[in-house]
């Protein structure tokens, strides 16, 4: 039996009795599950957030993905663009989009990620793809890469950056002297040069630029297998990872529920649950709200503390 027909509002205003800062909401693809996760959210909002709505202006299908709707993505994340640029909105919380079907309606990003770099004059190395959640805070040193690229194109000054990101972002968050673990790249973290030579003269150095620059208590290379308990032991408030696996991994199998994707770098704030679409689901009632009300929630917190 096919499922319900989603119709909405292209731009609707949630009322607040505090009108200031704004945290504008994406719907995400109308098919999936974005629009069901947002009403639920408002519902549990009410009026402590002022939230406005982007999306959900023609009727789909649920769970049946259509070149229209990525259509509607791509034109709300434009105009979200435009209201960050003039100041009504202070920060962006992304539903979530079909990285597929937008690349077939002419979106040439690998992820919303890339694309707000773009649109605020940053290259994508300019941006840290972070996931904060309640156990794990994770900086991405590279994001949407296959593997072997990602490898090939591991340089110094991009852990660095990431380390210099993730460290703000602990220290807007509460952390006065953030605790920073760097993932090494190999086994072990090389074992010393047996099983390669990243960590020596790429991912070291990254760590003592670090420390210099920052003066933080600055960890690693790190054995990947071990560094994310230790993190979720208390030992670290972050990680730095060195590829997209490396940290979502450890990020999804505990914090699945409550984890937000976070663009770090850009001059204003860029939210987002860490799922996708899950068409499957959609109109099935089914699809927890958590992540997407943890990034409304951190994307308002983060409005309340700038960066330095």
């Amino acid at each position: 039996m096919d499922r319900p027909v989603e119709k909405g509002c292209l731009h609707r205003e949630v009322p607040v009795k505090n009108p200031k800062p704004i945290v504008g909401v994406t719907l995400g693809d109308p098919a999936g599950i974005g629009p069901e996760l947002v009403r639920k959210v408002v519902r549990r909002v009410g009026n402590s957030i002022s939230l406005e709505i982007l999306g959900g202006t023609g009727q789909v299908r649920l769970g049946k993905p259509t070149l229209g709707g990525a259509r509607e993505v791509k034109a709300a994340l434009e105009e979200s663009v435009r209201l960050l640029q003039h100041g009504r909105w202070a920060a962006v919380v992304n539903g979530p989009v079909s990285k597929a079907w937008l690349r077939r309606v002419g979106f040439p990003f690998p992820g919303q990620t890339e694309f707000y770099a773009r649109a605020f004059g940053m290259r994508s190395d300019e941006v840290t793809m972070m996931m904060i959640g309640p156990r794990l805070r994770i900086a991405l040193v590279s994001t949407h890469l296959p593997l072997r690229e990602a490898v090939r194109r591991l340089r110094k000054k991009d852990i660095v950056r990431s380390g210099v990101h993730l460290g703000d972002v602990l220290q807007r968050l509460g952390c006065k002297k953030p605790k920073i673990a760097v993932c090494g790249l190999n086994p072990h973290a090389g074992e010393g040069g047996v099983f390669g030579k990243e960590e020596k003269t790429i991912v070291g150095p990254a760590v003592r630029e670090l420390r210099r620059r920052t003066g933080w208590k600055v960890s690693g290379p790190e054995s990947p297998d071990s560094v994310f308990r230790r993190a979720y032991q208390g030992e670290f408030d972050g990680v730095v990872s060195l590829y997209h696996d490396q940290g979502l991994i450890p990020a999804k199998l505990l914090d699945f529920d409550s984890t937000v994707n976070l663009t770090a770098g850009l001059p204003v704030v860029r939210c987002s649950p860490d799922h996708g679409t899950a068409f499957s689901l959609a109109g099935r009632g089914k699809a927890s709200p958590d992540s997407m009300l943890a990034a409304i929630r951190l994307a308002h917190r983060l409005t309340r503390n700038p960066s330095k």
